[in-house]
């Protein structure tokens, strides 16, 4: 993870608002991710959030003193200073109450007053039981808050307080921290989220096409794009469906994440999360085969050679999705992962694969044994079915998963201009 930005004169100021939730106590986890990589913390508790976590513990963490209310140190005016001097407001966890002042304007104590001065980027990290989290007054607030241009995660679904289970749970501080970097990555300049309102489905990973109970046809993706085209896709402001084939790695803080297996698996919960979606981002590579049978035990080895194995085609699920596009304006991107032969290069093939799915865009990355696959970094052409072609150099995926964003956005400014 990238260290604070910084210049001669300036460390990132981020301030880490606490509401009164139990799962206060994992906010010194995201605190300590917060100073661990450079960056200047501040935090600001409500007073209900002390009876969790006590104010010692936050000012020992963050080197700072602890207020809660507007009478601390009012010489330094510190209900106006502190949101001015931010480049990061991020609230975890944000529980309804909370969430519900900061939609209304409510000022009653130094945090909410932070929120109504901060002219930077502000993260809300939901947490509270499943029934507070799905009542209409809480997602009016939530949904007042992101026209607005906050940032407001999805909670994750899991194991509440007690016996309960559901979606309210507070993402993983690692999660909530990658996402703030990410929103900070955009610039502190307070504008609205881009992709505020928009509802985009990623895919991601590999799929894997059983041959017996314990052997499989796959590949060797590790999910790393589609996984940072939905994290930046979050930090600029997006409701965000994940649909993952195979993946190891942490769900994105905010994301819907759908676990899946085989290429017919993607396929139907790609259809159903893309229906009403604005875009549908195929980054996950998806076997074109798959065994004609599966055999219900183990394929033993024999003295003689084994069968040969046969083959099925599996659904074009990207020319499928081009072909039944669910509103006018809908944009459809795919990923080709490419290696050039003796018909031409990557991008000769990747042209050709473009006119052939019907998608909007294909971003074309040239794979092999140290590129693309299972790395942090890409490189790739992005294609466009105007004729345009883009090159995005070799540096972190996240660079590349925000280029394709900036290609959706202005397909969606020409659908609508």
């Amino acid at each position: 993870m990238p260290p604070a930005p910084r210049t001669a004169a300036h460390v990132a100021n981020v301030v880490l608002g606490v509401s009164g939730g139990i799962a206060a106590y994992k906010a010194a986890d995201l605190l300590r991710r917060f100073t661990e990589n450079g960056y200047d913390v501040r935090v600001v508790p409500t007073a209900s959030a002390l009876q969790f976590v006590g104010a010692p513990t936050w000012a020992a963490l963050s080197g700072k003193p602890v207020h809660t209310g507007v009478w601390d140190d009012v010489h330094e005016v510190p209900h106006v200073r502190i949101g001015q001097e931010a480049d990061l407001v991020v609230v975890a966890p944000a529980t309804a109450d909370l969430l519900a002042k900061a939609a209304t304007g409510l000022a009653d104590d130094l945090l909410t007053n932070t929120l109504l001065t901060a002219r930077c980027p502000v993260v809300f990290a939901p947490a509270m039981h499943t029934e507070m989290w799905q009542h209409p007054a809480t997602q009016d607030n939530v949904a007042t808050l992101r026209r607005r241009g906050a940032v407001v995660l999805d909670p994750a679904v899991g194991r509440l307080t007690g016996a309960d289970s559901g979606p309210g749970r507070l993402p993983e501080p690692e999660q909530i921290f990658q996402a703030c970097v990410r929103v900070l990555s955009r610039g502190a300049d307070g504008t609205a989220p881009d992709l505020a309102g928009r509802h985009v489905v990623v895919s991601a990973g590999g799929t894997r096409e059983p041959l017996d109970p314990v052997r499989f046809l796959g590949n060797r993706s590790s999910g790393r794009q589609g996984y940072a085209l939905a994290t930046t896709a979050l930090a600029r402001g997006a409701e965000v469906t994940l649909v993952a084939a195979n993946v190891a790695l942490p769900d994105p803080a905010g994301a819907k994440v759908v676990r899946v297996v085989t290429a017919a698996d993607l396929r139907t919960a790609v259809l159903e999360a893309a229906a009403g979606a604005d875009a549908v981002v195929m980054a996950a590579a998806v076997a074109d085969f798959r065994p004609a049978t599966t055999v219900p035990t183990k394929i033993k080895k024999r003295g003689t050679d084994p069968e040969p194995l046969a083959l099925v085609r599996n659904p074009d699920i990207l020319a499928e999705l081009a072909a039944n596009r669910t509103s006018r304006t809908q944009v459809v991107v795919g990923f080709a992962a490419e290696t050039g032969d003796d018909d031409g290069d990557a991008l000769v093939h990747g042209r050709a694969k473009l006119a052939a799915k019907g998608a909007d865009l294909l971003v074309v990355n040239e794979v092999g044994a140290d590129r693309g696959f299972e790395r942090p970094d890409n490189a790739a052409v992005i294609l466009g079915s105007d004729g345009t072609e883009v090159e995005v150099p070799q540096g972190p995926k996240e660079a590349l998963a925000d280029a394709v964003w900036d290609h959706v956005a202005r397909r969606w400014d020409a659908a609508t201009g």
